[in-house]
């Protein structure tokens, strides 16, 4: 179940609800874990393939192609170049790039007008913070810190 809490936008003046992401992040051990528990894959395995898939990834996204993960989506780079605007064309240079970030598009297929996206569930739920006593995802009762109206736009988006 997906987690929002409600936050007042300056820009618009209004409420708006915001997704947060509660408890820890998973992590490796864990998606091993669960990895040998649905497939054939032994926990070892699937860490070994898990950490070779990130060297692989980057190894093609560093050659200037994206990755397509059949079920999981297309990962992709883009630059950032802040403030580092020339006048034409022909003075663009690599010079100017002052990051690089890796995009995501999540995988979807397309039925008539229906667009479904593979990591979203077709039977989501959004629960309002206020209304979960177990936000760390380990099943123990906690009381959530947020008694307050919410936060200025800007603000994170994790709690935890």
């Amino acid at each position: 179940m997906p987690i929002f809490k409600a936050i007042y936008k300056k820009l618009s003046r209004k409420w708006h609800p915001h997704a947060i992401t509660v408890g820890k992040p998973v992590e490796m051990g864990e998606l091993c874990d669960q990895i040998s528990l649905i497939s054939t894959v032994s926990r070892p395995d699937a860490k070994a393939a898990l950490e070779a898939l990130g060297m692989v990834m980057g190894s093609f996204m560093n050659s200037g192609r994206s990755v397509h993960v059949d079920g999981l989506g297309t990962f992709y780079y883009t630059c950032i170049s802040n403030g580092q605007g020339v006048d034409t064309e022909k003075e663009v240079n690599a010079s100017q790039i002052t990051g690089t970030r890796v995009r995501f598009v999540p995988e979807f297929t397309r039925k008539g007008k229906v667009v479904t996206r593979g990591l979203i569930s077709s039977n989501l739920t959004w629960t309002n913070i206020k209304s979960v006593s177990t936000l760390d995802g380990t099943g123990e009762s906690s009381t959530p810190g947020e008694e307050g109206g919410g936060e200025e736009e800007g603000g994170g988006g994790s709690m935890g």
